[in-house]
């Protein structure tokens, strides 16, 4: 269940229980708008709870450049950059 899916169940509910003012026999409509506020509840947390346990891997690389032109002998320019990138895997078991 998706963190949209959740609040809608929450809207749902809310109408349900505080909006709607039929009686449907055997049915108590108050109940239904509570139950589904929440379940509502339970899937906003867990989706919000699943998004921050993703799996993030941080990958550094280091790459030789050639220097265009040095500047002196004395001075060397860094022949060197480094890159870090984020990849997330939503593929991967959460642990």
């Amino acid at each position: 269940m998706t963190i949209a899916g959740s609040i809608i169940l929450i809207m749902i509910g809310a109408i349900l229980t505080w909006a709607v003012e039929f009686q449907l026999a055997g049915v108590d409509i108050n109940v239904v708008g509570v139950i589904l506020m929440l379940g509502g509840i339970v899937g906003l947390l867990f989706g919000i709870w699943r998004m921050t346990t993703i799996r993030r891997t941080a990958v550094t690389r280091t790459n030789q450049v050639s220097p265009v032109s040095p500047v002196s002998p004395v001075h060397p320019v860094d022949s060197t950059r480094t890159q870090v990138y984020e990849e997330r895997r939503y593929d991967d078991p959460m642990v």
